[in-house]
């Protein structure tokens, strides 16, 4: 049996069957699709979308990027067990993919894009944005999303719908190839007819699997854990993904081995876990980066050690310091010559844990109570960074993450991707719930962080849904505010304004860039950008995209603004600008390095110095072979 749709029609019928499964636990692939309309997706996809309204649900965006940014927010608060498709036209609309998909293909998260093509008959050459290439006819401005793509594929005729569509299913719900998945959409074979084999719509369910430890994998990393005196085990976003928490608890309480963790895996265990040593890296807690430089075995579970973890390899400084990598991935699993365990974390962790068991390890207590001092000596910390003692003045950018960390319990979900507040966050946000701290810092985009609360909170509705973005990256893409208002999604965006690029300011000044270029102020004489503040009132702004804004002036104004939006049952802004300056207390330095290359040949002091500093740091990297 066969039936007569046009190739739009029959991939949205498609989509609405597809299911996956893990634990017993089924539910749909693409739960809905996200849309911008052009020449090049109106009558394909367009009115397929109209045709199956009942099956397919749609949701209208304001920009191709904040549409994957909000597909990518839903695909994490889902597990990676669900996701959304997000079509444009040809031209600037597929081109405006290409940053969502690279942030979708580096943090492991399953989105679809259908990006209209051009037509694959060419019966007018060029049509309207067209990209002309005189060394072959074949090639679009899709191709751009190629090396960001984990499978693309172009689809010029009709029949080749049902190969891609299974391939695309596949990696999308494949736990180490998943990413953003292409499937080209040239605009005329979008609308042409053909004659479908009935089975292409059946219900197909796509098993996530958990695949567990080789034996021999598994018995040697009982031995190396075993032999250490002072493990350290990192957890990462695979913790997340495989839903591996309550197996991590089970493994640190069993071992009492400490826990630090990446901005991809905070929240693996509660902030309050007696194991639980806070953030590792540049961004991490005195702790933790203190445990990381005396390790003789580091436990990566779920990481992909990127240089932020390794503060660009000068961190793990013990002189026979090992590595044992537990991740489904065995690229990831092999780095630092580290011996591999590749394996479902969850299910690994669940294996590595009953063999010690078995041999009855357990770390010294001298080694607990040493980092059980140093964790309650970091939390000292936190309690003075968040402490107010006069409401009445302008708070600091901790003080504002102070005031809404004493307003959220288990419920509350944060989203951030970009600036000075991951840092922040990372040391000090008292992460209650395993998915509360949703931080995309894998490719640090800003202007995610509205768009991917948004489908957090399309994910989670019940949930408090929390955006905390800085002025620089509201500018960059708050259009998915009319969105949340238009479909009544109560998103809380919480906006700091502090006149610039504060996270780059700060880290021109430190090699040498004297801040150029970095804050938001009219230019002066000498061509820098010293003048006053640029007049832009950013509250304004989101109240003409339609979100009620609440202004807080002070600590006080902000503890009771924020308490107002957590009740609101609609889009709420809370708008505050903070205290910048040098005497005001904020959060504590980086206690572990980044690699940022600083200038080798400078006549200016400040990038003289800043050479001689960088130098010395280099010369303590290592490479772990």
């Amino acid at each position: 049996m066969t039936v007569r749709l046009t190739v739009a029609q029959a991939l949205v019928r498609f989509l609405a069957a597809q299911y996956t499964e893990r634990d017993g636990v089924r539910q749909r692939l693409i739960g809905a699709t996200w849309g911008i309309f052009g020449h090049g997706n109106v009558a394909g996809i367009g009115q397929a979308l109209v045709e199956y309204a009942g099956v397919m649900p749609y949701h209208q965006g304001r920009n191709e990027q904040s549409m994957v940014h909000a597909a990518v927010g839903y695909a994490r608060q889902s597990n990676r067990l669900s996701a959304h498709a997000v079509t444009t036209s040809i031209g600037p609309g597929a081109t405006n993919l290409v940053t969502g998909a690279a942030l979708a293909t580096v943090n492991h998260l399953p989105v679809l894009l259908l990006p209209g093509d051009v037509f694959a008959t060419r019966p007018a050459d060029p049509v309207l944005q067209q990209l002309q290439v005189p060394y072959a006819g074949d090639v679009s401005v899709n191709d751009t999303l190629r090396p960001v793509s984990r499978y693309f594929d172009r689809l010029t005729r009709p029949e080749a719908l049902i190969p891609a569509a299974l391939q695309a299913m596949r990696v999308l719900t494949d736990p180490v190839e998943t990413g953003a998945v292409t499937l080209a959409l040239p605009q005329d074979v979008q609308a042409e007819a053909h004659d479908w084999p009935e089975e292409f719509f059946a219900e197909r369910v796509w098993t996530v699997r958990r695949p567990g430890a080789d034996p021999a994998e598994l018995a040697a990393a009982v031995r190396a854990v075993r032999a250490a005196r002072r493990p350290l085990a990192v957890a990462g976003g695979g913790v997340h993904h495989s839903r591996g928490e309550a197996a991590l608890a089970a493994f640190a309480e069993a071992t009492g081995i400490p826990v630090a963790s990446t901005q991809a895996g905070k929240g693996s265990l509660r902030y309050d876990h007696p194991q639980d040593v806070g953030g590792i890296g540049h961004t991490g807690t005195a702790t933790a980066d203190e445990l990381a430089r005396t390790a003789d075995l580091v436990i990566g579970v779920g990481t992909r050690y990127t240089d932020f973890t390794t503060a660009s390899g000068t961190l793990f400084t013990h002189p026979d310091v090992r590595f044992l990598n537990l991740n489904i991935a065995p690229s990831d699993g092999h780095k630092l010559a580290g011996l591999p365990l590749v394996a479902d974390a969850r299910g690994g962790l669940e294996a590595l844990t009953g063999r010690l068991r078995t041999h009855g390890h357990r770390v010294a207590g001298s080694y607990v109570t040493e980092y059980t001092e140093a964790k309650a000596r970091w939390e000292r910390r936190v309690d003075a960074c968040f402490a107010a003692p006069d409401p009445a003045v302008r708070p600091t950018q901790p003080q504002v993450i102070g005031a809404l960390d004493a307003l959220a319990d288990e419920s509350d979900i944060i989203v951030g991707a970009a600036g000075s507040l991951p840092g922040d966050l990372h040391k000090l946000w008292r992460t209650r719930s395993a998915d509360q701290y949703h931080l995309e810092y894998g490719y640090s985009c800003m202007g995610y962080e509205i768009p991917g609360a948004l489908g957090v909170k399309l994910a989670a509705p019940e949930r408090n849904v929390w955006a905390l973005v800085g002025d620089g990256s509201y500018l960059m893409m708050p259009t998915e505010i009319v969105t949340a208002v238009q479909e009544g999604v109560a998103v809380k965006v919480l906006l700091v304004q502090n006149h610039g690029y504060a996270s780059i300011g700060g880290l021109s000044e430190a090699v040498g860039g004297e801040r150029f270029g970095t804050a938001y102020r009219f230019p002066a004489a000498d061509g820098t950008y010293t003048g006053a503040p640029l007049p832009v009132d950013l509250a304004a702004n989101a109240a003409s995209l339609g979100m009620r804004v609440l202004r807080a002036r002070t600590v006080g104004g902000l503890r009771a603004a924020l308490a107002e939006a957590r009740a609101a049952g609609t889009a709420t802004c809370v708008y505050v600008e903070t205290e910048t300056s040098d005497t005001v207390s904020g959060a504590p330095a980086a206690e572990a390095w980044w690699d940022v290359p600083v200038a080798e040949a400078a006549t200016r002091p400040s990038a003289v110095k800043a050479r001689e500093l960088y130098e010395r740091h280099v010369s303590t990297r290592r490479r772990h072979l």
